[in-house]
C-alpha cells in the first residue's frame, strides 16, 4: 500500500525556519519525482517546489524561490523541503505528492500527482 507521511509542521516566527518530512512506503521514491504543495485557508493548492527522481533537477514556486530547498534521500525513502525566511503568507496546509508513472522530469502541475499525504500545517506569525 502507497502511503506518504509529512511531518515537522509547527508555528514559527516571521523569518524562522521549519524542515518538512516526507516519508514513503509501500514503494521506493528513488524511481519517481516528488513535489510540494501547499494550501493555504480560502485558497486553491498550488505547487511549492519539485525535484526529479534521478538528475536532481528541481523546480520552485518564484514566491518560494531562494528560501526554500527540496531535496531527497532515497536511501531513507524521505524527501525533504527546508523553508528558510518564513513569511506569513507561506502558512498553509502542505503535502507531499507522488505520480504514478515514473516520469524523468518533475513539475508543478497537480493534476499530475497521484498519492499524497496527509498534510502538515506550517503557520508562520507575523
Amino acid at each position: 500500500q502507497v502511503q506518504l507521511v509529512e511531518s515537522g509542521g509547527g508555528l514559527v516566527q516571521s523569518g524562522g525556519s521549519l524542515r518538512l518530512s516526507c516519508a514513503a512506503s509501500g514503494f521506493t521514491l528513488d524511481v519517481v519525482p516528488i513535489a510540494w504543495f501547499r494550501q493555504a485557508p480560502g485558497k486553491e493548492r498550488e505547487g511549492v517546489s519539485c525535484i526529479s527522481r534521478s538528475t536532481g533537477y528541481t523546480d520552485y514556486a518564484n514566491s518560494v524561490k531562494g528560501r526554500f530547498t527540496i531535496s531527497r534521500d532515497n536511501a531513507k525513502n524521505t524527501a525533504y523541503l527546508q523553508m528558510n525566511s518564513l513569511k506569513p503568507e507561506d502558512t498553509a496546509v502542505y503535502f507531499c505528492a507522488t505520480p504514478r508513472r515514473k516520469s524523468p522530469g518533475c513539475n508543478l502541475r497537480e493534476t499530475d500527482y497521484d498519492y499524497w499525504g496527509q498534510g502538515t500545517q506550517v503557520t508562520v506569525s507575523s
